[in-house]
């Protein structure tokens, strides 16, 4: 499997807060309406240091719903449990795997648990 990026999840510069600016007479009727930004960072991940996106390139994970371009969103520090997908280290290169039967923590003679997958996202 080939990967055109990997990347650790970074934390956006700004920080946006809903608020009211300082005025006299009456207020603008959609003051309330003001709402922060959707952060995707914090609703997509779990642990921020062991995060990471990956960019999949090849049509070779299809039985996975998997497809050329797609983002992987990767937490390394979760264990792997039946059903999950994961990034595994299988003969030197990068694979997605399936977890069956009873395996729980990925690591084998053939392969090592590189990170679970939570969160695939497909572009449109």
């Amino acid at each position: 499997m080939e990967f055109e990026d990997v990347a650790r999840v970074q934390v956006p510069d700004e920080v946006h807060q809903a608020g009211s600016s300082e005025q006299t007479g009456f207020p603008s009727p959609a003051t309330h309406y003001l709402e922060s930004r959707i952060d995707l960072n914090r609703i997509l991940t779990r642990n921020r240091d062991a995060t990471f996106f990956i960019r999949v390139k090849g049509d070779g994970y299809k039985e996975f719903q998997i497809n050329n371009g797609d983002v992987l969103i990767v937490d390394r520090s979760m264990v792997a449990s039946r059903g999950k997908l994961a990034v595994v280290v299988k003969d030197g290169e990068f694979k997605i795997v399936k977890f069956n039967r009873n395996e729980t923590s990925g690591e084998t003679e053939a392969q090592l648990l590189w990170g679970v997958i939570t969160y695939v996202i497909h572009q449109i």
